[in-house]
């Protein structure tokens, strides 16, 4: 078998050790790849996070916590993010009302971008603290007292500075030369408060809690009730309101109905279309509202490349100039 490369492209490749077990009784290598996190948006931990893919299934925060101690030393690993987790906290928000999450994340972003008042951030936290409590008691009782993860996964973790991911980088490289790996498992203690065992325990575990205890069931089906009638409450508040806001062009739609008359569904549903259409629109244009402001800034981007274009042909020409005629040799 050839030696797999230190690097795949942007990636660096992590060997790890599996110790055998009884089903396969061998010890055999998994390849982890690792480059620094970059997402599509942007956060305050990108500079200190590393995204990791080809996850073991088995994979906890206690067992990657003690690969990175291996690596460099205790101290620098701080938290681990599965894929499976971010799914897991994006899917209670699709079961509820359409646009009502897309509604909420533009209003804490204004809330948090405003300098006018230290308060409204504070209420914010709160608030978010709150609906958080909440959506977690809206949740169905888990199966499983230890999940797996789906083969190749992925996973972000946080570390304690930016030195660090650096020494994480040169340790992965360093193992290629020693050939000397981090094993899987070691230092991770296996029981029922820290990380479960799998196998045969953890499947009899599954099929108790496949049938949960009926008033926590019923306390998660109300708490699930009670937050979903809320949330079509404050859509409800707020298709309301924008009836009578202006769009970006200074007009208002009029509809059906009196001014305190509450608006139709399809009426609410088109209105908060209209809200995330115009907000998401918003954030790609210039902070300038009016339009001649915009226009403005086109015509002096124009001249600016029409500027640029000519001073570049002048110099082209006087580099032609300067160079002479060819003259091939006889």
């Amino acid at each position: 078998m050839a030696p797999i490369p230190p690097t795949l492209g942007d990636f660096s490749v992590l060997p790890i050790s599996i110790p055998p077990v009884p089903s396969f009784p061998r010890t055999t290598i998994h390849y982890v790849y690792v480059r620094r996190n970059a997402p599509k948006v942007p956060t305050a931990n990108n500079s200190r996070s590393l995204f990791l893919t080809n996850v073991p299934v088995d994979s906890t925060e206690l067992h990657l916590r003690g690969i990175f101690t291996a690596l460099v030393g205790a101290g620098r690993f701080q938290s681990a993010t599965f894929e499976d987790d971010r799914k897991g906290a994006e899917s209670l928000a699709d079961a509820q009302p359409a646009q009502v999450a897309r509604l909420h994340a533009h209003h804490q972003t204004q809330l948090s971008s405003s300098t006018s008042s230290q308060k409204k951030r504070k209420r914010g936290e709160g608030e978010d603290a709150e609906r958080a409590q909440e959506e977690a008691a809206a949740r169905l009782p888990s199966t499983w007292t230890r999940p797996l993860h789906g083969s190749g996964g992925t996973a972000v973790v946080l570390l304690a500075d930016e030195k660090s991911i650096e020494q994480v980088l040169k340790a992965i490289a360093k193992l290629h030369r020693t050939n000397k790996y981090p094993t899987w498992g070691d230092n991770v203690e296996q029981s029922a408060a820290a990380v479960p065992r799998l196998g045969s325990v953890w499947l009899k575990a599954h099929s108790r809690l496949s049938y949960p205890d009926r008033d926590a069931l019923q306390a998660a089906l109300d708490a699930f009730s009670t937050l979903f009638a809320r949330k079509e409450q404050e859509a409800a508040a707020m298709a309301k309101r924008l009836r009578n806001e202006p769009d970006e062009d200074g007009f208002v739609t009029v509809t059906r109905g009196g001014r305190n008359a509450p608006a139709s569904k399809n009426e609410a549903e088109e209105a908060r279309k209209k809200m995330v259409e115009r907000e998401e629109k918003r954030k790609e244009e210039d902070v300038s509202f009016y339009r001649f402001q915009r226009r403005e800034r086109k015509k002096e981007e124009q001249a600016d490349l029409l500027q640029r274009f000519e001073e570049d042909r002048k110099k082209v020409f006087a580099m032609r100039q300067q160079r002479g005629k060819f003259v091939p040799e006889a």
